[in-house]
Order: structure tokens, then sequence, then C-alpha cells
């Protein structure tokens, strides 16, 4: 398995020096990248006292299987902390890995502390990082948590229902289609410019899974519309944000 931003780490060479947090992520889930300024602040924050940020990177969607998509993802989105990349999901499986994001946390020992799949919960992962280095250096003095990135951050916050992530071909149906769309493995194709692919939602935001015809892969912010403007645009998915409640 390759790694970036470091040349190898090994857990069993972390214990008793270092702290890890190990997170199972994808550049093209927007759940990650919401949970992306909360890992990197960590880093930030908590590496000279001993914690070491893992992010396996576990591809969703065919394109996230090539290692230089993903390198220029992670340069792309200034990511410092060691990055493993994770093609065949087979260090998810080893894990027994449920979801993106997937949060684990190792004490000193090598002892899991605390687990969390999805976003949010990042007060408490705080100061599950803080116990931690607290018990690898009594003197650590850990600073207040972060503030929310965003209001639907806040604990206890509530949130609006929202429709659920639309995944290609399987959910075609969900889709109003114009002209013609061939399926893929994990996709739909556009056969010409002009194809256009329609759904209404109800969440914070849309972001359509775009790759081929010249586009980078990755996430797209749409608003219940994706056009293909050249023939062999794919379109793998449409996932959506969570808004909190109006009540």
């Amino acid at each position: 398995m390759d790694w970036l931003n470091v040349a190898f780490l090994r857990m069993d060479r972390l214990i008793g020096r270092n702290v890890a947090l190990v997170e199972f992520w994808d550049f093209a889930r927007v759940n990650s990248l919401r949970t992306l300024p909360y890992l990197k602040a960590w880093h930030e924050r908590y590496h000279g006292a001993g914690l070491r940020v893992i992010g396996v990177h576990c591809p969703g969607y065919s394109f996230g299987r090539d290692s230089d998509t993903v390198a220029a993802a992670v340069e792309r989105l200034q990511i410092e902390h060691a990055v493993l990349l994770d093609p065949e999901l087979a260090v998810w499986r080893l894990y027994g890995n449920r979801g993106w994001p997937g949060r684990y946390l190792f004490d000193r020992r090598g002892v899991l502390r605390y687990v969390h799949y999805g976003e949010g919960d990042y007060v408490d992962c705080e100061a599950a990082i803080g116990e931690v280095l607290s018990e690898l250096d009594p003197g650590f003095q850990a600073p207040p948590p972060l503030e929310p990135a965003r209001p639907e951050d806040a604990p206890g916050v509530l949130l609006e229902p929202q429709t659920a992530d639309i995944a290609l071909p399987a959910d075609a149906d969900r889709l109003q289609l114009v002209r013609d769309w061939l399926p893929g493995e994990d996709y739909l194709e556009a056969e010409d410019a002009g194809a256009a692919a329609e759904f209404s939602f109800s969440a914070g935001a849309a972001y359509a899974v775009l790759s081929g015809a010249n586009r980078e892969p990755g996430l797209y912010e749409v608003e219940g519309r994706v056009v293909a403007d050249d023939p062999g645009l794919r379109l793998h998915g449409v996932q959506f944000t969570p808004a909190p409640s109006r009540a």
C-alpha cells in the first residue's frame, strides 16, 4: 500500500511514543470533506504533543482507486497529515469500518478509546484526544475545543430530514434524464453534449459526483440539474448535506 505525506507508518512503532487518530475518508464524499477542517486543525494543534492523524483513503467510486487522482486531491485540499491509500478496502475490512467518515482514536498502549461514524461529535472527539495526550504527557494542557465550523455542527443541534443520497446506476429511476445516458460500473455516461439529469431534493445542499470529459473527478455543487457540456461526462451519484432545523 502507498502512503502520501510520509514514507511509511506502522502502528506498532507508534505505541508508547504517540497516540493515533485514524480516519477512513474519501475525497469524493461530502461528509468526509465537511469533517476535514477538524482533522486538519487537530493535526496542527496536537501533532507536537504526540498525536498522529492518519487518513485512510477508501474510495467509494471507481476513479478514487487511482493513486495519482487521490494524490492530486490531497494536494488540492492542503492535507498535511499522513494518508494511507486503501484502493481495495483491505484496511477498511480489517477494521470492520462501517462508513465515511469512520474515526478511531488509539491511546499510547494501542488501546481503542473512541469510535465515531459520520459527521458530528467533534467536541467529544477533541476531549478524548486531550485525555489520551494527558496520559502520554501528564504535563499536557488541552486548549479549549474548536468552535463549530458550521451552525449544524453545534452540539445538540436539530437537523432537517434530508433526501437520501443517489447512487448510480442503481438509482437511475430517481433522475429525469434528458437525451441518452449509458450505464457503467458506477455511473451514467452522457452520450452527447446537452444531455442532462434532473432531480428534486430536500437538504442543505446537493453535490454531484462527476468525472470524465476533462472534469477533475470529485464533487460539484448543483441546484438539482447536471448538464453535460461534452460527451463522456460521468455522473456517479448525488450526495446531500444536512441543514439545521427551522422549527
